[in-house]
C-alpha cells in the first residue's frame, strides 16, 4: 500500500541507462531525469568528447556525478555485457533501461537525403544496418539487463517506439515527389511493440516491467518551419511536439507511478491515431 502519493512518481536514487542518450531526445531523458534525482548512465556510439560535450550542461545543473557518459555499441554483445557488469560494481543495482538508440533518418539531417529514397530502390546494406540497430542492438541491451532485473525481482525497461508503431507514414508531408519514410525505421518501430509484449510475457512474474512509448514528432531547431507545420496539422493538437513534453511520460514509465503496466505502449501523438 502506498502511504506518501507525493512519492508516487519519484525516480530519486534510481540507477537508469539511456541508449543512444547524446542524441536530441536521448540527452532530453537524461536532462529530466538527472534533475529529478535518479544516477543516468548515457550509452552512445558517438565519440567520448561528443558525449561528454553533450552532457556537460546536464552536468552543471545536476553535479558531475549524477550524469555518466559512454562510447558504447550496442550491437556488440561483449560491450554491452561489461557495461553492465560495470554498473552494477559502481552502483550495486540497475533499475530502468531506456531503449532509445536507433537510426532516424529526420528531416533537417545532413545525411538524411539517402534514407529517403523509394522503397524499390531502398540499399539492403541500410535495411541491414536499421535492423541491426534499432532491433538487435535492443535486443542486446535487454538481454544484458534482464538478468540483472531478474535476479533482483524490480527492474522497468522502457522501449522507444514511434507513432509509426500504430499508423503508417504520411509521405505526402514532405511536400516532394520521391520522398519517403525509411521503410526500415517504419517497419522496426513496429517490432518494437511485439518485441516489448513478448518480453513482457518473460519478466512479468519476475517482477520487472517492460512498456513500449510511441511518440509523435518532435519539433527541433534545424527542422524547417514549414515542414514542422505540415506535420503538425496532421494531429488533433495542430502542432508538433516540443522535446520537454515528452519528460512526464519517461518519469511516469521509470517510477512506481506504472507498477501495473507491462506490455503497454504508451502513445502520445496529440491525437494523430485517433483521427
Amino acid at each position: 500500500m502506498i502511504k506518501d502519493y507525493s512519492k508516487l512518481f519519484s525516480v530519486k536514487d534510481k540507477v537508469v541507462i539511456i541508449t543512444g542518450g547524446a542524441g536530441f531526445l536521448g540527452s532530453q531523458y537524461a536532462e529530466i531525469l538527472a534533475l529529478s534525482g535518479a544516477k543516468v548512465i548515457v550509452w552512445d556510439v558517438a565519440p567520448q568528447n561528443v558525449i561528454d560535450n553533450k552532457l556537460s550542461k546536464i552536468k552543471k545543473k545536476v553535479g558531475k556525478n549524477r550524469v555518466i557518459g559512454k562510447t558504447l555499441d550496442i550491437t556488440d554483445e561483449d560491450q554491452v555485457k561489461k557495461a553492465v557488469a560495470e554498473i552494477i560494481a559502481t552502483f550495486s543495482r540497475l533499475d530502468c533501461l531506456i531503449n532509445n538508440a536507433a537510426m532516424n533518418p529526420a528531416v533537417g539531417k545532413d545525411d538524411a537525403s539517402k534514407l529517403f529514397v523509394s522503397y524499390e530502390d531502398y540499399p539492403v546494406d541500410l535495411w541491414r544496418k536499421e535492423l541491426e540497430v534499432n532491433l538487435t542492438g535492443m535486443m542486446i541491451c535487454t538481454k544484458a539487463v534482464a538478468r540483472v532485473m531478474i535476479k533482483n525481482k524490480n527492474g522497468s525497461i522502457i522501449n522507444i517506439a514511434s507513432e509509426v508503431s500504430n499508423i503508417a507514414h504520411d509521405h505526402r508531408v514532405y511536400n516532394q515527389p520521391n520522398k519517403y519514410k525509411s521503410i526500415a525505421y517504419v517497419t522496426t518501430k513496429t517490432a518494437v511493440v511485439g518485441f516489448t509484449r513478448q518480453w513482457a510475457a518473460r519478466l512479468g512474474r519476475h517482477n520487472v516491467r517492460i512498456n513500449a512509448f510511441s511518440p509523435g514528432g518532435v519539433q527541433n531547431e534545424k527542422m524547417p518551419l514549414d515542414f514542422a507545420k505540415r506535420f503538425g496539422d496532421m494531429n488533433m493538437l495542430g502542432r508538433m511536439a516540443q522535446p520537454y513534453e515528452y519528460a512526464g511520460v519517461i518519469i511516469f514509465l521509470c517510477s512506481d507511478a506504472s507498477s501495473f503496466m507491462t506490455g503497454g505502449n504508451l502513445t502520445v501523438d496529440g491525437g494523430k491515431s485517433a483521427w
